[in-house]
């Protein structure tokens, strides 16, 4: 049955970003919410007024960035709006994927439909038959500075609007006209104010911010549950989650992160009782609560700013009619990326370091040395003929360092163009796509975690059969050992760490959990 999402400029969230973002066409049908065709009327009106009467206005009968002061001929509107579009569509690299780019041309319909921009409605509606028909532009991933928005990513969507560009069909990359063709569409050729308004805006890190936002939630409980099991793998104490000890420093993503971690340790036999000669934990352990509620709190900021931004007015000019005699046109900067570009570097400091930490609990299980000699060297039997799970902790320490590489904050750079008149840009395009890069590399590292601790828990229930594991972590342990055996010996790894990868990012490591321990 097909869902129908009303776009009105005001409420769109995070969750319907993500469902069209990763839909097939069919599923989820998006229309203007009819509340929001008399404000979008109103501005396209307006637009259309200025330009009767040869108002001088940005980007409607001037030139763009350096050249604003070029006065543009009234017969000329309509190709400065299709010339905006075929000048900045100059973005390399490799095409963004088609859930991010879905994204992009929803979050940007939505931006428009508030009333403030110009657009027209059949402008609006043409861009969401884009979405309706399964039709997805074919979008650069670099040549964003993210001030004046994310215009050449912006600027290739648009393209295929009229006809131009590239744009993927049924599974074929084809010209824009013959795109259009095929999903039974027709170029449109734009009116004053609409190449501007398509091009100018935040919606590329907007996008990748949703779809990372969402994303990170999952991996930080994934984190949670990997640190538990590592935690019953070790024969660790619990002793670091007394709620008493959170409470006295009441921040509150930290005590939520300690009660989770109860949770899923309910029950458990693996975890050790009060030992005096053996008193607490090294910090991978005992600060779980501290480091991932911390982690918590970024990604808690970043879906703050995102859905702020999912329903703001980003492009330049805006429109009011706050004087009902005449409407208003008013320069601004709501194009410029900083929150974003802030908040992107936050999120992905905060996943670095959910990395670092991983890493160095898999280090703990793989060395005998750090764990009390309670596991086997490298977590296998025969140790020198087999080298076991040795190099699981290279790799997770190979992208552990390149998370560390790519969580150099790109808002911290600023590069001015257009003849130094845009002279601060926020990057925070770049930002995301190094955000987004970090998330990949931290799945795989709790993949190998979460490979390692199942193999520490076999081992230790070789001395303890009657052990039972934790409320949450018992389901992942069982789903770990659905694909992947107790390694007696060397085997092949690489297609048990894709295997364990597959479960944390199809969303069964937390869908697991979520049936037995409610967050």
């Amino acid at each position: 049955m097909t869902k129908t999402l009303f776009l009105d400029g005001q409420s769109l969230t995070i969750e319907d970003v993500y469902q069209v973002a990763y839909s097939s066409p069919g599923e989820v049908e998006v229309r203007l919410a009819p509340e929001a065709l008399p404000a979008i009327t109103r501005a396209a009106q307006a637009v259309e007024q200025f330009v009767k009467e040869g108002q001088v206005v940005y980007g409607l009968t001037t030139g763009f960035g350096a050249f604003k002061d070029k006065i543009i001929p009234r017969e000329d509107v309509r190709q400065l709006q299709k010339n905006i579009l075929m000048s900045h569509a100059v973005g390399v690299g490799d095409p963004l994927d088609t859930p991010t780019v879905r994204a992009m041309v929803l979050i940007r319909a939505n931006t428009l439909s508030q009333g403030h921009s110009g657009v027209r409605v059949e402008t609006l509606e043409a861009l969401l038959q884009l979405l309706n028909r399964g039709l997805t532009p074919i979008v650069p991933s670099q040549g964003s500075l993210g001030a004046s928005g994310d215009l050449a990513p912006l600027a290739h969507i648009g393209l295929v609007l009229i006809g131009e560009g590239e744009a993927q069909y049924q599974g074929k990359i084809l010209p824009g006209q013959e795109a259009l063709r095929r999903a039974g569409l027709n170029p449109i050729t734009l009116e004053a104010k609409e190449g501007l308004a398509l091009t100018n805006g935040t919606t590329m890190m907007t996008a990748l911010g949703a779809l990372i936002v969402k994303e990170a939630e999952r991996i930080s409980r994934v984190a949670d549950i990997a640190g538990a099991l590592s935690l019953e793998a070790l024969h660790g104490t619990p002793r670091a989650l007394d709620p008493r000890i959170h409470a006295a420093r009441p921040h509150p993503r930290q005590m939520e992160c300690a009660a989770y971690l109860r949770r899923l340790l309910e029950g458990s036999t693996f975890l050790r009782t009060n030992d005096p000669s053996y008193v607490q934990d090294a910090y991978t352990l005992r600060c779980l609560p501290q480091v991932h509620g911390a982690v918590r709190e970024a990604i808690a900021y970043a879906r703050w700013v995102i859905e702020i931004e999912l329903n703001s007015a980003t492009d330049n000019p805006l429109i009011f009619f706050d004087n009902q005699d005449r409407p208003e046109v008013i320069s601004g900067g709501n194009f410029h990326g900083e929150p974003l570009a802030i908040a992107m570097d936050y999120l992905a400091l905060a996943l670095t370091d959910l990395g670092n930490i991983s890493e160095r609990r898999l280090t703990r299980l793989t060395d005998e040395a750090s764990n009390q000699e309670t596991l086997p060297a490298f977590l296998i039997k025969h140790g020198g003929l087999n080298s076991g799970f040795m190099l699981t902790q290279y790799t997770a320490a190979a992208l552990a360092a390149e998370n560390k590489v790519l969580a150099h904050p790109a808002s911290a750079d600023s590069i001015p163009s257009s003849a130094n008149t845009e002279d601060h840009v926020s990057l925070g395009s770049i930002a995301a796509r190094q955000a987004r890069q970090i998330l990949g590399n931290v799945e795989w590292i709790l993949a190998l975690e979460l490979l390692a601790a199942a193999q520490g828990i076999d081992f230790r229930r070789e001395v303890m059969p009657k052990a039972r594991l934790g409320r949450g972590t018992r389901p992942v342990y069982e789903l770990i050992r659905k694909e992947v055996p107790f390694l007696e010996h060397d085997a092949v790894m690489f297609p048990y760490i894709r295997a364990v990868h597959r479960l944390i990012t199809s969303g069964q490591v937390v869908e697991v959990v979520t049936q037995e321990v409610k967050e």
